[in-house]
């Protein structure tokens, strides 16, 4: 029988938090049916050994051959979850198990798919972690439409059903609830407890912010054009066209008038906007194309239903 919910923990290096963490968890959830899955994301330090050796009558260990990344390791452990929720958290004890309670009654009222954390207090350097963070805070909130107050808190508690189709890979852990969004799912945040680093060293640094642009820019992408490609290639590819064009025809009757226009830089930037344009037109058309492969060749639908509401007829 599959249990209420499945706790998912990715590790990289953290043998000297497994215990402690397992022990909160267990003080946490001993009133519910769980289960807790372990990724160990090809740790090279006794992550793995300490959680073999933990006795925990509901633990699950899943091992990584090498290490994928976040994403990859947290899509493995929502693929191996049974349960009909689904809680993530990272496991450097800055979350909180005490939260996941809550979180969940919140998810079982019917009126949210995904409960995500806030670290209202949150516990971390401000150089290193608290600017980077609000600055990608900032972006994705701007530019995906999805209007929450921190995207990077790892513990968050959704259906099952929507866990398994956010389609995880790369570094996209970071926008899972920008994931969600593109699936339909109703999100709500909720203020949680969040605590410092005690034992082991933080995963990330100034570097992940760029990191977080790039990605940003491919949930962009995803967001607004992902069922629609052709709106924003065949729009850039109109409109540098037809600068081109109106360039190339203002040379045009300087050129009939008698005017010398061989080897001006206009001319040049002329023929450029129009070769541009038209590079553009075609990509929007084939990626339109290669979508319209992908939801057929599938038998995907480009639309979610969340459910049908059906009327009983009277007698």
């Amino acid at each position: 029988m599959s249990p209420l919910l499945s706790v998912v923990v990715t590790v990289y290096n953290e043998e000297e938090n497994v215990g402690p963490l397992l022990a909160q968890l267990h003080a946490a959830l001993k009133d519910m049916d769980y289960e807790i899955i372990y990724v160990d994301d090809g740790s090279r330090d006794g992550t793995l050994a300490a959680l073999q050796s933990a006795s925990h009558p509901r633990l699950q260990v899943v091992e990584l051959r090498k290490n994928f990344g976040q994403s990859l390791a947290l899509m493995a452990g929502i693929d191996t979850a049974r349960g009909e929720y689904i809680a993530t958290m990272d496991g450097d004890l800055q979350n909180d198990p005490s939260d996941i309670p809550a979180m969940l009654r919140l998810a079982q009222s019917g009126h949210w798919d995904m409960v995500a954390g806030n670290r209202a207090q949150r516990q971390d350097k401000v150089l290193l972690r608290k600017i980077p963070s609000a600055i990608a805070n900032y972006l994705i909130r701007q530019l995906s439409g999805v209007h929450l107050k921190d995207y990077g808190c790892a513990l968050k508690v959704f259906h099952a059903d929507l866990a398994k189709e956010l389609g995880l890979y790369g570094e996209l852990h970071r926008f899972i609830p920008v994931l969600a969004s593109l699936e339909g799912a109703r999100i709500t945040q909720v203020d949680v407890k969040h605590h410092p680093r005690i034992a082991g060293r933080s995963k990330y640094g100034l570097g992940r912010t760029f990191k977080v642009i790039s990605d940003l820019l491919l949930m962009v992408f995803f967001k607004r054009y992902l069922q629609k490609p052709m709106h924003l290639f065949g729009n850039a590819g109109v409109l540098l066209f037809g600068l081109g064009l109106a360039i190339n025809v203002y040379l045009g009757i300087l050129k009939i008038l008698g005017n010398d226009i061989w080897g001006k830089p206009l001319l040049i930037l002329g023929l450029m906007l129009v070769l541009a344009g038209i590079q553009l037109v075609t990509i929007g058309i084939i990626v339109e194309i290669q979508m319209r492969t992908y939801f057929e060749s599938q038998q995907k639908k480009p639309y979610k239903i969340r459910r049908i509401h059906r009327h009983s007829n009277p007698a």
